[in-house]
């Protein structure tokens, strides 16, 4: 009985102690990002913000689960491109064997990059195992002459040959050198995402990727 009790102190205390620690964690984070904001002249907001799905309804990644939310939320100009970052929450529920409703939290980091030009819808993300399925099915993505992209990407878009001029043969070897990002386009901006959230590094890399991404789409297509 004792080792019980001994064994129940020791996890109390370890609880205590990581949530102390994910609470200093978060706010050496967040003073990164505020520092990181105020050097290039963006606006760093920290708290929670409800209402993004309903503000950027071209993006159905946002409207998963509930309590949705967006924090850590920087916004600005970065290259004369309307710039957001954000970090984001929602949940999803689920029951155990024994009827208990559990909750779970799911985190990640987002940014929008708003160009110069239009765009259309567009998806682009690596394909996963359920893709390999469904094509078995016939439900195919857009293909590409590339094998190597087509097998490693899921392209998805309304006007496909849009989507086969943007993702030209420089941007298919951009993108299959690129970390793992996905990308979507509504007709304003553009969308990078990741699972899990953003340290700084990766954001400035998030960041980089999206404008050379951007800058990759061929002038023929941005000036239509």
């Amino acid at each position: 009985m004792e080792f019980f009790v001994l064994l129940f102190i020791c996890f109390a205390v370890f609880a205590v102690f990581a949530a102390i620690h994910g609470h200093k964690k978060e706010k050496e984070r967040q003073a990164a990002l505020a520092a990181w904001a105020s050097r290039h002249g963006l606006y760093y907001h920290a708290d929670k913000v409800r209402g993004f799905d309903d503000e950027h309804r071209g993006f159905g990644f946002l409207r998963g689960g509930s309590n949705r939310y967006a924090y850590n939320i920087l916004t600005g100009t970065n290259r004369d491109r309307a710039l957001t970052a954000f970090d984001y929450h929602y949940e999803t529920h689920s029951t155990d064997s024994k009827g208990r409703r559990q909750t779970h939290h799911h985190h990640f980091s987002c940014l929008f990059l708003a160009p110069e030009f239009p765009l259309k819808p567009l998806a682009i993300r690596r394909e996963n195992f359920l893709d390999r399925i469904k094509s078995t099915f016939g439900f195919q993505d857009i293909n590409f002459e590339s094998s190597e992209f087509s097998r490693k990407f899921h392209v998805s878009g309304e006007d496909k040959r849009w989507c086969y001029d943007v993702i030209h043969n420089r941007m298919m070897e951009f993108l299959l050198a690129a970390p793992e990002y996905s990308l979507e386009t509504d007709c304003e901006k553009l969308a990078v995402r990741r699972k899990g959230r953003f340290e700084l590094p990766e954001l400035e890399n998030a960041l980089a990727f999206a404008h050379q991404f951007l800058d990759n789409i061929p002038k023929h297509v941005t000036e239509n």
